[in-house]
């Protein structure tokens, strides 16, 4: 399939992403066809990313001065201290606001890159190349970036929308299935989002897109990204219609820090969850009809990873779980915000409901 291009236009900034295979070493020409310019750059490079992929990487980009920033990227590192190592490293070789920050890696990588982007000096320019499956589809489009703290996830962070996406296909080469499927996780979240379409296309090839097989995953990714870009071009900043993509999240993310994000589960696998949890709840509460809840439920059954909820957690950490919950960023109320199923295709933003009534949903999960 040919090098897609797609221009995100928000109120703060315009930028492309650009969507191929092995085109990391065609970094260059796309610099140069999309005017960005740079003296210097730092790279931060997600350890767990081939190290042939940096070295192309550094080779191919034409600038006075290259330095590689390494980070062992887990949610754990995903955290102020590193901000500020990266921080120092800018300080020491005197960067400016027209010196860039390449993040080389999957989400985590981009998200404290992005973080750190944004905040020296007001804010340094930001080139993201995702390498893993989530963060082409999901993490690095749309400007938001932060870290971690023991209160819950992303709890400080900022807006920044990066200058340039690059998504090499070739980079999830390497990955394991496991990986794969976290990031087919979101590509799933948004079918739900957009049309009865998507989820059919998702539907009748589903292994093909998990086998990276193109034009199959090729269109997927393209697809993913289409559908959060008409959403973040509208909200950019989360006030109302851009929550609809944190479906099934508040679920995820308390599920992540239960676990104190340990391998156990990772974010893809939590988000698949979350989905799960979002679908049942919809489902029990006489929102989502049966025969979308079995369409959803059958779907991720294909994937075949351990999705239950008693697989991971007891029913004693019902309690630390909501507690997670009630601190995620999206509630402004004693009561918990969640984002339901209404039918395929369509999300219901604003249901808020309390502790009692999602702890006793919670339970029912873990005793059956």
């Amino acid at each position: 399939m040919k090098k897609i291009k797609l221009i995100v236009k928000t109120k703060s900034k315009k930028y492309p992403i650009i969507i191929g295979s092995n085109i990391i070493g065609n970094i260059s020409n796309i610099l140069k066809s999309n005017n960005f310019f740079f003296e210097k750059c730092l790279i931060i490079y997600d350890t767990k990313v081939p190290k042939i992929k940096l070295n192309i990487l550094k080779k191919r980009i034409k600038s006075r001065q290259k330095i590689t920033h390494y980070f062992k990227a887990n949610e754990k590192n995903k955290n102020l201290k590193n901000i500020n190592i990266i921080l120092n490293k800018l300080f020491k070789y005197n960067f400016n606001r027209n010196d860039c920050i390449i993040s080389l890696g999957g989400g985590i990588t981009g998200d404290v890159s992005g973080f750190a982007a944004s905040i020296f000096k007001r804010g340094l320019k930001f080139i993201n190349i995702p390498t893993t499956l989530l963060s082409q589809v999901d993490s690095s489009i749309g400007g938001k970036t932060g870290v971690n703290t023991r209160y819950g996830k992303n709890l400080i962070g900022s807006f920044m929308q990066p200058d340039l996406v690059i998504s090499d296909i070739s980079n999830l080469n390497s990955l394991p299935k496991r990986e794969i499927i976290c990031g087919y996780g979101e590509i799933l979240k948004h079918s739900l989002i957009n049309n009865g379409n998507t989820f059919k296309y998702l539907n009748k090839n589903y292994f093909k897109i998990i086998s990276l097989k193109s034009p199959f995953i090729d269109k997927a990714i393209a697809d993913s990204c289409k559908i959060k870009r008409s959403i973040v071009e509208l909200d950019e900043k989360e006030k109302n219609l851009r929550k609809v993509l944190n479906l099934g999240h508040t679920f995820a993310h308390a599920y992540e820090a239960s676990l104190s994000y340990t391998n156990k589960l990772n974010h893809g696998e939590a988000v698949i969850m979350g989905i799960i949890s979002s679908a049942k709840f919809s489902f029990e509460n006489n929102i989502l009809n049966k025969k979308d809840y079995n369409k959803i439920i059958n779907h991720i059954n294909y994937l075949k990873f351990p999705s239950h909820l008693k697989y991971y957690f007891k029913k004693k950490h019902v309690n630390k779980i909501i507690k997670y919950m009630k601190s995620d960023k999206k509630n402004n109320s004693s009561k918990i915000n969640l984002i339901l199923i209404k039918k395929i295709g369509k999300i219901i933003l604003g249901s808020r409901f309390s502790e009692s009534i999602i702890k006793k949903f919670l339970v029912k999960e873990l005793i059956n």
